[in-house]
């Protein structure tokens, strides 16, 4: 009867998404033992004859899978509790069904099983007809059902009831007066186990006041199914923090507490190691104050024994854990194959992109057969030379931070394999925290957004002269706010360039939607300065929506008793709020590149200095679609002049550059107001043109007339009904061909965002019928087809969405 007192304290496998291997949760039971943790849950949603197809048996083989983690947990001294969730279509007066549920239960039981849960979790309450005759309630149908298979067992030690209302908010019409939860109390044999989340299902924090009342209605400590670290609610959150918000001092009124963790297995590190450190601090032995619990003080510890983890040279698939402190051995750990498409909710809805796997025996991407210059320009200067002719620091071309010009202090080339460093980790773990609650790097980050944001117009192109220490301190904040932003770019290139890859395959798509949110909020923080309009209506309901500099996540802007997943995206869905464009998801959330590059990017408005480098990479691209032939052109600025020089000339404030560590490789063009733009290049562009190309007679070469009706052309006559709804232009002709084209997505949302800041509410792209990439692209970003070329006498088709 030892295990009926025991206190249980560990792991429930119970979210939605990728179900762990065996190898998995064998460094689980590792890590567990290692940190005192003594209970296992297994109740995994996609494991199909655990929920779905419950009456259905297990075959040999996964019998055999089943007997060796029970036998290994076991052997670790951790008790194993297998759980079943027969709920969403059980008959409870059916005694076939009865007699299913015994024998799936049966055969665990023969495989060495000794404790068990039965889950009515998330499921209808309400009744069939044959139920309803032979029950009062769903309470008394699941008390009965759940007795019956306890006694059935043999009355085990451990035996749990997960009931439908496992937390205060689905109490009706509370948890005192909860008829369901006084059936449970009553009718439940009292050495069955009840399974509780708090007041919440994903509590911020358990009070003792709160477990008090549950203890007195339920007639028994509940046991906690503790779901802070659970994040198959939301594709784009990941919780790294500390175990929080549950003082020690809670046992005296709990049977236990089991931490539903991460999806990704190599997530929960600090999550499980804390949750250790929190059992040690509440056994009743160490009543020194030095041993109680400090979430701060457990997650520096934690932190130190991760990066010892985080920096071992090891392929995906291997895993190196310490068994005692001062050795470690090796154990093999398989990952499953592919990233299976999450259920819509955890209790919630959400999307989840698939992730394929990828080849990670290099930090490298294949190379794009249209960049193979640079890939070779870049693998050369990876070497000594390159080193010995630059500082670690420097990047080639401006970063300007406030728009001062000033250079931006990069990181330097990220490839290979090297160390996280603690600082970098530590960063990781802020920015992605809890679901309550944002680490320090990542409030300032949101403190410091929204304050430039907010004032703005300290730095605007037309508002009035604002006193210099107030510009000052605008760009002193923005300052720091670009360096953070850099930070978050250099840590996705160490965890991509990382030695360890099993942690890359499940922390790379948090960190790098991240790092794209992060480089289009940098560029816009940098365009804000001097070109923001401050008498632009659009600016200033933008500038006053989501003023909430004392918020710590979105949830709490919706109420500090919101679920965390009625705000979505943690972090990154917090940054993109506070731009112009932020309730355009589609421009944030695309599924991650299937090879990742630790290739460092920065995005940033355009400078008149870039102009030559731009126009001898566009002479370049034309280069290639006509052969290398280079005899058909006259002047080496015709193509530039052609594609890019009337916006680089009368609308350099929305041009927006990328640069590698090569320095600049592409750039997106806007057009704020197609009509007014269309007469400054009549009136100016033009006649420039005719200047700088006059007519060569009999010359073969391109002349005058030639490329004033190509740039006429450029410009288009879009019909009145489609500028009223799309007012601007934006231009993609020396938009690259990446990899990760998730950085061609970033760059044009970088526009996007300044053109509505400005008041653009909507913007178009002319993309020619053939060009299947670049119309596939832009579809994906939300541009529909708008017009057909044919009904112009023109080729082109002209995509357009609103903003």
């Amino acid at each position: 009867m030892e295990e009926k007192q025991r206190f249980l304290c560990g792991v429930v496998e119970g979210f939605y998404g990728r179900p762990w291997s065996i190898d998995q949760r064998k460094v689980l039971f590792q890590w567990m033992q290692l940190w005192g943790l003594n209970t296992y849950l297994y109740g995994p949603k996609d494991d199909l004859k655990h929920r779905l197809l419950w009456r259905e048996v297990y075959s040999p083989e996964e019998e055999g899978q089943l007997r060796t983690l029970i036998v290994e947990a076991q052997s670790r001294g951790l008790q194993f509790v297998y759980a079943l969730s027969p709920g969403q279509d059980i008959v409870f007066s059916s005694s076939c069904d009865l007699a299913l549920l015994k024998r799936k239960l049966r055969q665990v039981a023969d495989l060495g099983c000794q404790a068990f849960a039965i889950l009515f979790d998330d499921i209808d309450a309400s009744m069939c007809q044959a139920d309803s005759e032979a029950f009062a309630s769903s309470a008394h149908a699941q008390v009965t059902v759940t007795n019956e298979v306890y006694r059935f067992l043999g009355e085990p030690p451990v035996f749990l009831f997960c009931p439908t209302e496992y937390c205060s908010s689905l109490c009706s019409p509370s948890v005192s007066k909860s008829p369901y939860l006084q059936t449970v109390g009553e009718d439940l044999l009292p050495d069955i186990s009840v399974i509780w989340t708090g007041s919440k299902v994903i509590s911020r924090k358990l009070s003792v006041d709160g477990l008090a009342e549950v203890k007195s209605v339920l007639q028994r400590p509940p046991l906690i199914w503790d779901n802070l670290h659970a994040n198959d609610y939301d594709s784009r959150r990941l919780f790294l923090g500390p175990f929080k918000g549950r003082e020690p001092g809670l046992r005296s009124n709990l049977r236990g507490l089991l931490l539903n963790p991460n999806c990704e297995f190599e997530a929960n590190y600090i999550p499980l190691h804390t949750l250790g450190s929190w059992l040690r601090a509440g056994k009743e032995e160490t009543k020194d104050e030095e041993f109680d619990y400090c979430p701060d003080r457990a997650l520096t510890a934690a932190l130190h024994d991760w990066m010892e983890e985080l920096n071992q040279p090891l392929q995906a698939g291997r895993h190196t854990i310490r068994t005692d402190p001062h050795g470690y051995v090796q154990t093999s750990r398989c990952k499953t194959s592919d990233w299976s498409d999450r259920p819509s909710t955890f209790r919630g809805t959400s999307a989840l992109a698939k992730l394929p796997v990828f080849p990670l025996n290099s930090s490298s991407p294949p190379s794009s057969p249209t960049l193979e210059d640079r890939e070779k320009q870049m693998g050369e200067k990876k070497g000594s030379s390159y080193s010995s002719q630059k500082s670690p620091g420097s990047r080639p071309g401006p970063v300007p931070s406030g728009g001062q010009g000033e250079k931006v202090q990069g990181r330097g080339m990220c490839g290979g394999k090297g160390l996280l460093s603690e600082s970098q980790v530590r960063l990781m773990v802020g920015l992605h925290y809890l679901p309550h609650e944002h680490g320090p790097s990542a409030q300032k980050l949101l403190q410091d957004l929204t304050w430039l944001k907010t004032n703005c117009h300290l730095v605007s192109t037309n508002g009035k002269k604002a006193q210099p220490q107030k510009a000052e301190e605008w760009h002193g904040r923005a300052s720091r706010f670009l360096s953070l932003c850099e930070d978050i770019a250099q840590l996705h290139c160490s965890v991509v360039g990382g030695a360890n890859r099993a942690v890359l395959y499940d922390l790379y798509p948090y960190v790098w939607d991240l790092r794209n949110t992060a480089l289009v909020a940098k560029a816009f923080v940098c365009w804000l300065d001097g070109r923001v309009q401050s008498d632009s209506s659009a600016l200033g309901s933008w500038r006053n929506c989501f003023h909430w500099c004392g918020k710590t996540t979105g949830a709490d802007m919706m109420g500090v008793d919101s679920e965390p997943w009625v705000f979505k995206g943690g972090l990154s869905g917090d940054v993109q709020m506070l731009l112009p464009i932020g309730s355009c998801s589609e421009l944030f959330t695309h599924p991650p590149p299937l090879f990742p590059t630790s290739r460092l990017y920065n995005v940033r408005p355009y400078h008149n200095k870039d102009k030559v480098e731009l126009y001898r990479m566009v002479r370049q691209l034309h280069l290639r679609t006509q052969g290398g032939q280079e005899s058909n052109i006259a002047h080496p600025d015709v193509i530039g002049d052609r594609c890019l020089g009337p916006c680089l000339a009368l609308s350099p404030e929305y041009s927006f550059i990328l640069e590698d560590e090569l320095g600049v490789c592409g750039c997106v063009l806007g057009i704020l107001d197609v009509p007014s733009f269309a007469k400054r290049c009549q009136a100016s562009w033009i006649p420039a043109m005719r200047d700088k190309y006059p007519p060569k007679g009999n010359s073969t070469h391109p002349n005058t007339q030639d490329l004033i009706r190509l740039i006429e052309e450029d410009q288009g006559e879009y019909p009145d009904s489609l500028l009223h709804h799309f007012p601007s232009q934006v231009r993609l002709d020396a938009l690259p061909e990446l990899v990760d084209i998730s950085v061609s997505r970033t760059l044009l949302t970088a526009l996007l965002a300044a053109l509505k800041a400005n008041g653009s509410q909507g913007v178009f792209c002319e993309v020619q019928p053939t060009d299947r990439q670049r119309l596939e692209f832009l579809t994906k970003l939300g541009f529909l087809e708008i017009l057909r070329g044919e009904a112009r006498s023109r080729e082109g088709v002209v995509l357009g969405r609103l903003l």
